[in-house]
């Protein structure tokens, strides 16, 4: 182990969009700061874990970056590729470079020293390494460590199993059986994009009651209007907007919750279903509808709670991911809860004790992520020029 402490202004963990916004905000306000990354370069979850036809789901203006636009150039939606080039210049120009292959094992507030100390594992190494610093920024994200969930059986299915972030194109599971399990925006544009590969697939809508299928301009339009007028008006419009373009959706085995798409989200980090094709491959049968849990998996039978039995090529989970925050950060009882995200409640969310922070983890996407990093960003030099 590494006994040398290296003393720092400000230790970021995660060098996602989230991790990159505060960097570019300390660096704004001329702050010292680190980053420590797990992985091999920044934004992972896009470079290596993300499908090839993957757009930003919202227009580009709710989900640049703080102090750098998008070009002019890029489209409303910008695809993957061109936000990984918008990615690199950022990182460019705020001249931000992160440690990469350190995995925080863990991090404590020392009372003495009035420091948090930071232990991290160097990929390449093996060692150690102990770091201090006055403030501690949590930048790990919503979406760290994938989550696939215990099914009986799973292991004797024959096939390939997947989560979702191994999933690149559809045109590898041609002419496949194929099931998708969950009907979140990645399972639905997992399934769209399999079914115009050629597969036969189907998605498993685990819960039936909580999906709600918004197109883009509709999302687009409900956010101009939350500026103006309450949750529940703008979540009211959205329902009336969604049954006059998808109609009854009940007959292809979807239904809508009673919850508003907005109010979901802001209450329970559920996304609405941002439209792109899907809906029409359901409509017309190209996709089909499963809304039975999982009983258990027999060999290539995935056999569901009301009996029926269908045989699959391959499953992939869309089933989320879980935060594994609480394993690492010790002596905090105010900030974040055993799942990783913000006990304080909105918009008070970002800030803890003892120099103690958190950046993208408000349910609010690259538009929270920014806000959270010019506040801390703010919150920090403030406290740096007190005497």
């Amino acid at each position: 182990m590494q006994e040398e402490e290296k003393a720092e202004g400000v230790i970021v963990v995660g060098a996602g969009p989230s991790g990159l916004s505060a960097a570019a905000c300390l660096r704004k306000h001329s702050i010292p700061f680190i980053i420590l990354e797990r992985e091999d370069c920044f934004a992972s979850l896009w470079k290596k874990y993300s499908y090839d036809r993957l757009h930003l789901h919202l227009r580009k203006q709710f989900c640049q970056l703080p102090h750098k636009p998008f070009p002019p150039t890029f489209p409303s939606y910008v695809p993957k590729n061109q936000f990984l080039e918008y990615l690199d210049d950022y990182v460019s120009h705020f001249a931000i470079a992160p440690l990469y292959r350190r995995t925080v094992e863990l991090a404590q507030y020392d009372d003495a020293r009035r420091c948090w100390r930071v232990e991290a594992r160097n990929g390449e190494s093996g060692e150690v390494e102990k770091y201090c610093g006055r403030f501690l920024v949590v930048a790990t994200g919503e979406t760290s460590d994938p989550f696939v969930p215990a099914v009986e059986g799973l292991s004797s299915f024959p096939g390939k199993v997947i989560h979702s972030t191994r999933f690149k194109s559809g045109k590898e599971f041609q002419d496949e059986h194929v099931l998708v399990v969950g009907s979140g925006n990645s399972g639905m544009e997992i399934a769209l994009d399999l079914v115009n590969h050629g597969a036969k697939t189907s998605i498993l809508v685990r819960s039936p009651e909580q999906v709600h299928f918004l197109s883009r301009g509709m999302v687009s339009l409900g956010l101009f209007l939350l500026k103006y007028l309450s949750l529940s008006s703008v979540d009211s419009l959205m329902v009336i907007l969604s049954t006059m373009v998808y109609g009854d959706v009940t007959k292809y085995g979807v239904r809508r919750p009673t919850e508003g798409p907005f109010s979901m989200k802001v209450n329970h980090g559920k996304y609405p279903v941002i439209d792109v094709g899907t809906y029409n491959k359901i409509k017309s049968q190209e996709l089909k509808v499963l809304a039975a849990e999982i009983e258990s998996v027999r060999g290539k039978d995935v056999l569901f709670k009301n009996g029926e039995l269908h045989p699959f090529d391959s499953i992939v989970f869309c089933t989320g991911f879980k935060r594994s925050t609480n394993k690492w950060l010790k002596n905090d009882d105010y900030l974040l809860n055993d799942d990783g995200l913000p006990k304080p409640k909105y918009p008070r969310h970002w800030k803890g004790n003892n120099g103690l922070y958190c950046v993208g983890l408000s349910r609010r996407g690259f538009y929270g992520a920014a806000a959270d990093a010019e506040n801390i960003a703010n919150d920090i030099n403030f406290f740096m020029q007190q005497p």
